[in-house]
C-alpha cells in the first residue's frame, strides 16, 4: 500500500480515472471528494525512503469533483477534466501549481458533465467526451492563448460517454456509450466533411460498457463492459478488424 487516503484535506474515494507518472517517477491522480471544500483534489505522490508521501496540487471548489485522472503534455503541465463543467490546466509553478479553467460547459447545445478525462492529439488539440444532455464528444483547440471548442457530434443517447476517448493514428477517436435499456455501443468518429459515426459493436443485452477501449499494436480493441458475460458480472472484450 503506497497511500491510505484520510479524507478531509487529504482527499478522498480516488475510484476514477488512472495514474500516471512523471519522468522522475512521481506518480499523479485525483479523488473524487476530500480537500478543503470536498469536491476533489488532485495529488502527487513522491517516492521517499523507502515510501511514498502524498502532496495536494489542488483543491477542487464549485468546479469540483473530478471523474477522471490527468494526463501531461510536454511541458509538464497537467489537464484533466471535473464533472461540474470544467476543463482544466494546472501549471507548476515556484509558489505551487498554478490552475486555469480551459472551458466551462453551460450545458444545453454545448454538452455538460464532462465525467471522462481527455487526450492529445499530435497538433495539441484536446479530445472529450460530455455525459449529460445526450451525450456528445468535442475537441478543444489552442488559438492565441485561449481555447476554441468544437463539438465532434452528439449522441442524443440516454447517456453519454463516460470514459476517456482514445485516437488512433489516423485521428479517428473511439469510446463507448452507455447504455441501461440496449447495453450500450462502441462508437467510432471518422472525419469526413465533418465528423461520421459509427457503431464498431452494438452489444446489445450482451453488457454494459463504462470505460474506455484501448488497442495493441495490430489494431486490435480491448475494453470491459460492467454488466454482462454467462455469469452477469462483467466481461473483458477483444474487437479485430
Amino acid at each position: 500500500m503506497l497511500h491510505r487516503f484520510l479524507g478531509g484535506n487529504d482527499g478522498a474515494y480516488p475510484g476514477y480515472g488512472a495514474l500516471v507518472f512523471d519522468q522522475a517517477g512521481n506518480i499523479y491522480g485525483t479523488t473524487q471528494n476530500g480537500g478543503t471544500a470536498d469536491a476533489g483534489t488532485v495529488f502527487k505522490l513522491t517516492p521517499s525512503h523507502g515510501g511514498w508521501v502524498e502532496s495536494i496540487l489542488y483543491n477542487f471548489t464549485g468546479d469540483g469533483e473530478p471523474l477522471s485522472g490527468v494526463i501531461f503534455d510536454s511541458a509538464g503541465n497537467l489537464y484533466g477534466t471535473a464533472a461540474g463543467g470544467a476543463v482544466y490546466e494546472l501549471s507548476p509553478s515556484q509558489s505551487g501549481w498554478l490552475y486555469q479553467t480551459l472551458w466551462q460547459f453551460q450545458g444545453g447545445s454545448g454538452g455538460s458533465n464532462p465525467t471522462g478525462g481527455v487526450v492529445f492529439d499530435s497538433a495539441g488539440s484536446l479530445y472529450g467526451t460530455t455525459f449529460n444532455e445526450g451525450g456528445s464528444a468535442y475537441v478543444l483547440r489552442p488559438s492565441n492563448g485561449s481555447w476554441t471548442l468544437t463539438k465532434l457530434y452528439s449522441f442524443n443517447a440516454y447517456a453519454g460517454p463516460l470514459d476517456t476517448p482514445t485516437l488512433d493514428a489516423a485521428g479517428n477517436v473511439y469510446g463507448t456509450v452507455f447504455d441501461v435499456v440496449s447495453g450500450g455501443i462502441v462508437f467510432k468518429l471518422t472525419r469526413s466533411n465533418g465528423w461520421l459515426e459509427s457503431a464498431v459493436t452494438d452489444f446489445g443485452g450482451f453488457g454494459q460498457p463504462v470505460g474506455g477501449v484501448i488497442f495493441d499494436a495490430n489494431g486490435n480493441m480491448y475494453g470491459t463492459v460492467e454488466i454482462g458475460g454467462s455469469t452477469g458480472y462483467g466481461v473483458v472484450f477483444e474487437i479485430t478488424p
